[in-house]
């Protein structure tokens, strides 16, 4: 185990899907008992340092958070830099969507002895936060500028769902965000203006502290109502 914030412990698993696909998971533990279990879900750029912070930020808040490398399906380890979009997109694009679910019913499982489980994702993983809330038994899910989700919009939710989006995402248009929004009715949906895709990153240049401050106070106030 390695010391990350404080109090906070990380280590590797190694998880099985329903279908015997064995795949990695990077886990921080917070350092009393966790409040719950979050699943911590990656950009197409692989569960890369930043990734790794995300989850441990939740450890520090409590949570029993897990990132699952789900791209280990194609290829184990991937970790990309921010200028790789066209690796990340092709490595996605080699995904099927069914396999991706039953890798998220097992990291469900290897966090629900803390109870309640949620997710939260961001660029492909906020698509497949909305994924989770699908087909997975997580109790609230949380999408950051998911767009991959317009592939199964005619699922629904088992779950309450909150999707941020940035207004000034050229990957993610108005009329993108109007056709999640009437697909995903009574689910709560926030459009921050001066925010642009991937603008809760901080390693990346479409970075923007107001609104990632703002979507992060509003993402931990949903998960305190759904998650306890």
């Amino acid at each position: 185990m390695t010391s990350a914030a404080p109090g906070v412990t990380t280590r590797t698993l190694t998880l099985q899907a329903a279908d015997g696909h064995e795949f990695g998971a990077y886990v921080a533990t917070p350092p009393g008992a966790p409040r719950a279990g979050l699943l911590v879900l990656q950009e197409i750029f692989g569960v890369n340092a930043h990734i790794r912070r995300v989850a441990e930020g939740y450890a520090a808040r409590d949570y029993l958070a897990i990132a699952p490398a789900l791209f280990d399906r194609v290829r184990p380890g991937i970790e990309l830099g921010y200028d790789a979009v066209e690796q990340g997109r092709d490595l996605m694009l080699k995904l099927a969507i069914d396999d991706v679910a039953a890798d998220l019913r097992a990291a469900v499982a290897a966090v629900g002895t803390a109870g309640r489980v949620g997710a939260v994702g961001y660029c492909w993983g906020g698509a497949i936060a909305d994924l989770a809330a699908c087909r997975t038994s997580v109790a609230a899910a949380v999408s950051y500028y998911g767009r991959a989700n317009v592939a199964w919009l005619h699922e629904q939710p088992r779950c309450p769902v909150l999707y941020h989006f940035g207004a000034l995402d050229p990957l993610i248009p108005p009329e993108v965000v109007s056709q999640i929004t009437a697909a995903r009715p009574g689910h709560a949906v926030h459009v921050y203006e001066q925010a642009g895709h991937g603008f809760n990153c901080d390693e990346r240049p479409e970075y923007h502290a107001p609104s990632a401050a703002l979507a992060l106070q509003r993402t931990l106030a949903f998960f305190d109502q759904h998650l306890g």
